[in-house]
């Protein structure tokens, strides 16, 4: 649940929904293997839960079974979308493919050495939708600049790249992004939760054995400055998805009998994706830049 990614963001939802309505009261359970899914979820189902919120890609077999067992029991999942819909289950889905565009557009611009990174923890669509937009972001600056900057980790062409496994073990995310600072990557975006922090761990030394910063970082899902704030000075920006809010909606659309099934889609125009703020960077990210960011998104 402290994974300083979707799952923190998602059980922040749920404190939000607490929050906003006194009639609210949440509570979280953790899996450790995927045969605890099903257990879990029938557990609340007897403690007579309102709405049950499962959270991730891999739980979306599990939600299904149990939705359409219990159909007037509510559900939402985050990260996972069905076709057909499913009426009593709110799938909150992100176009992340769309700010993490604008990221790759971003790092290309900063890069100083014309190479930047990104690795994921899971070879999920939920998590290559990232490195398939932050590697677009790339070419589309290359084509509009005339650039040759690469992208080290993922070939959106050939689907074919660098993951670590898991979502927990920061040792591999050192490891991976030490050789991508190695072959002289110096923009890297993990795309990994916890592995993240490993990421940030290889940054931080590359940092000082540089004796000036010449390697820096993107965080994905929510606002790393916030996460993580002991590295946020390496933090261009993040990736986000806005997690928070849509899981508090539907929580708290449960409780006051507005609870909508079906498949949101957060997007740039809608403001379920979008970029965090450049906190450190803000006065080193070039306005020209900021400024061509800026037309990115509205196109």
């Amino acid at each position: 649940v402290d994974d300083r990614s979707f799952n923190a963001a998602s059980w922040a939802g749920m404190q939000a929904a607490a929050q906003a309505n006194s009639n609210v009261s949440v509570k979280f359970s953790q899996s450790t293997s995927p045969s605890d899914y099903t257990p879990i979820i029938n557990t609340f189902l007897s403690q007579k839960c309102n709405i049950v919120v499962s959270i991730g890609f891999a739980m979306g077999d599990a939600t299904k079974t149990a939705a359409t067992a219990h159909a007037s029991q509510k559900f939402s999942i985050v990260d996972f979308s069905y076709s057909p819909v499913l009426p009593n289950v709110d799938a909150l889905v992100f176009n992340t493919v769309q700010d993490a565009f604008l990221g790759g557009y971003l790092a290309a611009g900063m890069s100083k050495t014309g190479k930047v990174a990104t690795f994921g923890g899971q070879e999920f669509p939920t998590v290559t939708i990232y490195m398939d937009g932050y590697w677009d972001g790339v070419q589309y600056y290359n084509q509009k600049h005339g650039t040759h900057v690469q992208v080290l980790g993922w070939n959106e062409k050939t689907q074919k790249g660098s993951f670590t496994g898991d979502f927990t073990n920061q040792t591999k995310g050192q490891t991976l992004t030490q050789t991508f600072i190695s072959e002289g990557a110096d923009i890297i975006f993990p795309v990994a939760g916890n592995v993240g922090l490993g990421a940030a761990k290889a940054v931080q030394q590359a940092d000082a054995a540089a004796g000036s910063q010449k390697v820096n970082m993107m965080w994905v899902d929510v606002d790393g400055c916030v996460s993580a704030p002991q590295y946020c000075k390496y933090f261009i920006t993040s990736v986000q998805k806005g997690i928070v809010a849509a899981v508090s909606t539907a929580v708290t659309g449960t409780a006051n009998g507005s609870f909508k099934g079906g498949n949101y889609v957060g997007t740039l125009a809608n403001g379920g994706v979008a970029l965090a703020p450049f906190h450190d960077f803000d006065s080193k990210v070039p306005s020209a830049l900021k400024n061509e960011l800026a037309q990115v998104k509205a196109g």
